[in-house]
């Protein structure tokens, strides 16, 4: 691809000067700071003044622009490729690079201009480079600017007001799809990597007045929303000595969506021992579950407990006549029916089989609790359709008890209930029995 076809598909590559022959670069060789042009489109050096054919051991620039780096890794390419984008943004990049000559690395702080070069109009960075700011051979020194240069956490610096000073690859590859150009100022780079930028801007100044913090927020990156685990420290501008936040961004997607998963898991498993598989209304394990909140609610608030133990009458001829799936629509319309009638006064569990329970936990008056129970039997007793030319009508046979004594257990009511119903049960079903209390 030529570079005119870069610029034709690039519109915001418009405005970069476009250096179109070496005659026009003759000046550079009064700069006694290395200079150099590095065509990005051909992956190799345009021109260079002297100091840098001398910064490296060269003796003429022709050696310079046909120096072969074909050598050169994919992760370095990448690298002059977003140093440019960040220049054609920022106008100016500083940050450190570490350099070859003579086969030796050498890290040194580097400021880039984006241009474009030669008729072609190929993409290109202009490198500066002062002497003055050489960060040495030091191996710590050279180790840790390498590690931040490829490690795959975002690294990047900011001053206090917000704006981006420096950024290590990987931060610019998550943020390159916000244009500096489209902010209002270049303050807002920081809150604009955030799904909701008043969070960012409110870390922003919890992290200057604390000096620091790890937060974890939702931001917006090049792949989409992420989670990021964010931790700031203060540190200073290795140039001007001005105090800077330096914030490491760690990708915590996938353990956010592997604790999703568990806590899904954990909740279908709740779900499977508290509800009802057939009718979908909660089971006698999440009654007794309740039992000691409940019981200590119906003291304090010194109301009448009750439970209402229901025994569908006839139910066995609907599964031994219609079969077992028509039996358990029944069961599910009775289970709606129940919890429809006990809405806002208890809740209504299914115990097995064809028997269903409900408490009465917000009854002031025990006679509510025996009306509840006599309404039940006919909402129960009303016609239900399980196909267009088929309805099946069964009753019930109701047992009531209430909380007498604090000796009782849940159990020991429940029970109480159940006697009550066979009561009514031996005596011709469809009806309504109060436990005797003892």
């Amino acid at each position: 691809m030529s570079g005119d076809e870069s610029l034709n598909a690039n519109p915001s590559y418009e405005h970069l000067v476009h250096i179109k022959d070496h005659s026009e670069v003759a000046l550079y060789e009064l700069i006694p700071d290395v200079v150099w042009f590095f065509d990005l489109d051909k992956h190799g050096w345009w021109w260079g003044n002297s100091a840098a054919v001398k910064f490296w051991g060269l003796s003429h620039v022709d050696e310079l622009i046909n120096k072969d780096l074909s050598g050169d890794t994919q992760g370095a390419k990448d690298r002059t490729a977003q140093t440019f984008e960040l220049a054609v943004q920022n106008g100016l990049t500083i940050d450190p690079w570490t350099t070859y000559p003579n086969g030796k690395p050498k890290t040194l702080y580097m400021r880039h201009r984006a241009v474009l070069l030669g008729p072609e109009k190929h993409r290109g960075i202009i490198a500066f480079i002062n002497e003055e700011v050489n960060l040495g051979e030091t191996p710590e020194n050279l180790l840790l600017v390498e590690a931040m240069r490829y490690t795959n956490v975002a690294v990047t610096s900011f001053d206090f007001d917000g704006a981006p000073v420096v950024e290590n690859p990987e931060a610019t590859e998550a943020y390159k799809h916000i244009s500096r150009t489209d902010l209002p100022t270049v303050q807002s780079f920081f809150s604009a990597r955030f799904v909701n930028p008043a969070e960012g801007e409110a870390i922003l100044a919890q992290a200057i007045e604390c000096k620091g913090g790890e937060w974890t927020c939702q931001v917006k990156t090049s792949h989409g929303e992420r989670i990021h685990n964010l931790d700031i420290r203060m540190t200073r501008h290795p140039l001007s000595g001005d105090f800077l936040l330096l914030m490491s961004e760690y990708d915590v997607t996938p353990l956010h969506e592997a604790l999703e998963v568990a806590q899904n898991a954990q909740e279908e498993l709740r779900k499977l021992a508290h509800y009802d598989a057939v009718t979908g209304i909660p089971s006698l394990r999440y009654l007794m579950d309740q039992e000691q909140s409940l019981m200590a609610y119906s003291s304090k608030q010194q109301l009448s407990l009750a439970i209402l133990y229901i025994d569908l009458d006839g139910f066995k001829d609907v599964n031994d006549n219609c079969g077992h799936e028509t039996g358990n629509r029944v069961l599910t319309q009775i289970a709606q029916r129940l919890s429809q009638a006990s809405e806002g006064v208890g809740q209504a569990v299914r115990l097995g089989g064809d028997e269903f329970l409900i408490w009465l936990s917000d009854s002031k008056d025990r006679a509510v609790a025996t009306d509840i129970a006599e309404k039940l039997l006919g909402l129960i007793h009303q016609p239900i359709e399980v196909s267009k030319c088929c309805q099946i009508t069964v009753s019930a046979s109701i047992g009531v008890a209430f909380h007498h004594s604090e000796q009782q257990s849940l159990d020991d009511i429940i029970q109480a209930a159940d006697h009550a119903m066979y009561t009514i049960k031996h005596a011709g079903k469809c009806g309504v029995q109060v436990a005797t209390e003892r």
